[in-house]
């Protein structure tokens, strides 16, 4: 069983997803500390009410501290709307996992996170978009591809909308990849993760 941590700076409904997957065995590995940089955010309320350790915690330096003093295996950006240093990187090379709700490299970078990445896909017309779990390197969702699924964008869509059919897709290929993770299955060469089923 592997130690997870979590990071998050909103509702944590991808860190839930986590958590029932924990739960149910899906994922064979323990959501030890949950991490946010916004006090009121919900998901430490989320992780208390699992049990979980919950803190708030801004700075990186501390964070990387209260990860190792956990010995935390691997790192989920669940929501986590800040950038990570290199410093933070080097610590989880290849351990770093984050969620983004679009088809990388499309809708994604600076700039491009939250509802702003749902309006970009319909202000640009595309006929479909989805979410991407990829390992953390020192761009902006520029790390290797982990897994990636498509939701089809809908005639009479808005952001709200779309993004509720895309956090379904987030939530199961979220849970997916880290499950791959935790038992090893994910090897990363150059830009490409092989899945060893």
């Amino acid at each position: 069983m592997l130690n997870i941590g979590v990071l998050i700076s909103g509702g944590g409904t991808n860190l839930q997803s986590i958590i029932d997957g924990t739960d149910s065995g899906e994922i064979e590995g323990i959501v030890k500390v949950v991490i946010s940089n916004k006090e009121d955010a919900y998901g430490l309320e989320r992780a208390r009410n699992n049990n979980i350790e919950a803190i708030y915690e801004s700075n990186e330096d501390n964070i990387i501290e209260i990860l190792k003093d956990r010995d935390i295996d691997v790192v989920v950006l669940a929501g986590y709307l800040k950038i990570i240093s290199p410093k933070f990187i080097n610590e989880y090379r290849n351990k770093m996992i984050n969620i983004h709700p679009s088809l990388i490299p499309a809708f994604c970078g600076k700039g491009f996170y939250g509802k702003k990445v749902h309006q970009g896909v319909i202000d640009y017309g595309v006929k479909f978009t989805g979410a991407t779990v990829h390992f953390v390197d020192e761009g902006t969702d520029t790390g290797p591809i982990i897994m990636q699924d498509i939701v089809a964008v809908k005639v009479d869509d808005d952001a709200k909308t779309l993004a509720k059919r895309v956090l379904k897709v987030e939530h199961r290929i979220l849970k997916e990849s880290l499950s791959l993770f935790c038992e090893n299955k994910l090897k990363v060469e150059g830009r490409r993760v092989l899945i060893n089923e």
